[in-house]
């Protein structure tokens, strides 16, 4: 690994690969990853907001779950690139706590939204004719403005410590992004306190909403196999798949991340590991839920015809 001697208070970003052959490719791979995942997630957003069919309370959370994508991975992606491209791997004090602030943030929210879409599956099929009254447009805006508040409260809890705590070792962040478990390893005091309050935050906004997510799904899975109705059956599960896919893809890296202890964690690893919730998930997301979901087809089309129609 590169040795840096940083007398300022900027930090540096090691970065996810090296300046080689292999980390161009890496590099241009991400790219279009990045491109796909902004291209994905701004069509879902503008084709639930242009197609009426689709003003449902469940579309509705899923075009807040695209905006947060939109944002969590422009986040990350714009600054690796700009190092990787540059050279300069440098990140100010400040702008180390901006980007860490709304990483967490939009972390945060995404796992809590995913529990709020898992109860909404969970009415909708299990009390269906509750759905209505227990999911209105007005309990869907709770929903959304509690996970943002909730994130942005653990965020700024995390950044703070982060801010002023005392650095006295090397600069240099052995990560991609500003992670605050990657910048205590450089921190010149016991963290163990820090260290313990991650361990609560993980469990109570990744464990317990994935915990809720499994026992929702599992009520679901159970009330599907019940059903008489073989089209009914089709389309529970199809729903419940894609929606168990995404929690999987977001969760699982992320819980065995925060969760390990430090001595059992290695930079490579978690690096590794970052790379699925913080630009593969955004970008499988509109993908998962366009290609497997026919009501998101339909729209795609029916919005595709108007278009050309217009045209002509």
């Amino acid at each position: 690994m590169e040795t840096y001697n940083w007398t300022s208070n900027d930090f540096i970003l090691i970065g996810l690969f090296s300046p080689s052959i292999i980390g161009l490719f890496l590099f241009i791979f991400i790219v279009l990853i990045f491109l796909m995942a902004l291209f994905g997630n701004l069509s879902m957003i503008l084709l639930i907001f242009f197609d009426t069919h689709l003003h449902t309370p469940m579309y509705f959370l899923l075009s807040q779950l695209s905006f947060i994508d939109l944002n969590y991975i422009s986040t990350i992606v714009p600054k690796m690139a700009s190092n990787f491209l540059f050279g300069n791997k440098s990140i100010s004090f400040i702008g180390c706590g901006i980007q860490s602030f709304f990483f967490l943030t939009l972390a945060v929210a995404e796992a809590l939204l995913l529990t709020s879409m898992s109860y909404d599956r969970y009415v909708a099929i299990c009390f269906p004719l509750h759905y209505p009254i227990r999911i209105s447009r007005r309990v869907c805006v709770l929903m959304i403005i509690g996970s943002w508040i909730m994130g942005s409260i653990n965020s700024c809890a995390h950044t703070t410590y982060a801010l002023h705590i005392p650095y006295c070792r090397s600069r240099a962040i052995n990560h991609f992004f500003c992670d605050v478990p990657a910048m205590l390893t450089l921190a010149c005091i016991d963290t163990w306190v820090y260290e313990y309050t991650v361990f609560v935050s993980t469990t109570l906004f990744l464990v317990l909403p994935f915990i809720v997510i499994a026992c929702s799904y599992g009520r679901v899975l159970f009330t599907v196999y019940r059903m008489n109705s073989a089209e009914g059956k089709k389309k529970a599960y199809s729903t419940c798949s894609t929606h168990l896919t995404v929690v999987t893809f977001y969760y699982a890296p992320f819980v065995y991340t925060y969760l390990r202890p430090r001595s059992l964690r290695s930079p490579t690893e978690d690096k590794a590991l970052a790379v699925f919730y913080t630009i593969l998930t955004p970008m499988l997301n509109p993908l998962i839920y366009s290609l497997r979901n026919k009501e998101v087809m339909e729209a795609l089309r029916r919005v595709a015809q108007r278009l050309c129609s217009v045209k002509m």
